[in-house]
């Protein structure tokens, strides 16, 4: 019994950890956030929220500064203030802003969102419980290789939704009538967006795709569907 100790324990911490985590996020975005009221967006997103054939698509603005999008592990679709600000100072373009929310409800639809929490959950127990048993056998090191390996796994992970998201967004954006220029075109921008005064290498880079990979699969979608 004592051998899945460690197991038991890294299971229960996941269960704890999936639990605070929904609480917290779900009262951090009620706290900070309001529901985005912007005609010319709205009128793009209306016609997303006809091609998936809904009454409408609530969008909220999440008052942090970094450029962001996010999809809440309950459905909702956030575009952070930061973001919100690149287009209101005309660096991002409404029908760009529109393939960010594209991609958002991309995450939902496919069930990124839910999943990514009990993702993290998951991992936070694997490496709780990797590092228990590798550190019986390689001490101080241990704990370094179980890190290591549990974040190699999410970044793998997090890639494979992103290019996802991006192919859910291409079909939404084309079937809308929005195209996926915007969303091409926003691609080659993000990286120039979201650097930060210290030069070092924005965070949405170590989990999602290279940049001209993930425009090289929306051209081959362009290819496939007749739309190029």
């Amino acid at each position: 019994m004592l051998k899945f100790t460690p197991i038991l324990l890294a299971i229960l911490y996941a269960l704890v950890m999936y639990r605070f985590s929904a609480w917290r996020t779900a009262r951090t975005l009620d706290e900070q956030s309001t529901e985005l009221a912007d005609p010319g967006l709205k009128k793009l997103i209306d016609r997303m929220a006809a091609a998936l054939e809904l009454p409408r698509i609530r969008v909220h603005i999440y008052e942090i500064d970094p450029v962001n999008g996010l999809a809440a592990p309950d459905g909702r679709i956030f575009i952070t203030r930061g973001f919100y600000r690149k287009y209101a100072n005309g660096e991002v373009s409404k029908e760009e802003l529109a393939s960010v929310i594209a991609h958002e409800l991309g995450h939902v639809a496919l069930g990124h969102s839910r999943r990514r929490m009990i993702d993290f959950s998951g991992q936070n127990a694997l490496r709780t419980a990797l590092a228990m048993v590798l550190t019986r056998f390689i001490p101080f090191v241990g704990v370094w290789i179980a890190n290591a390996l549990t974040t190699l796994l999410a970044a793998r992970l997090s890639r494979g939704d992103e290019y996802e998201a991006d192919e859910y967004a291409a079909a939404l954006l084309t079937k809308s009538g929005i195209g996926t220029e915007p969303q091409k075109s926003l691609f080659l921008k993000l990286e120039a967006l979201t650097a930060n005064r210290a030069g070092s290498i924005p965070a949405w880079l170590m989990s999602h795709p290279k940049t001209d990979e993930r425009i090289k699969a929306i051209e081959n979608l362009e290819q496939k569907w007749g739309t190029a």
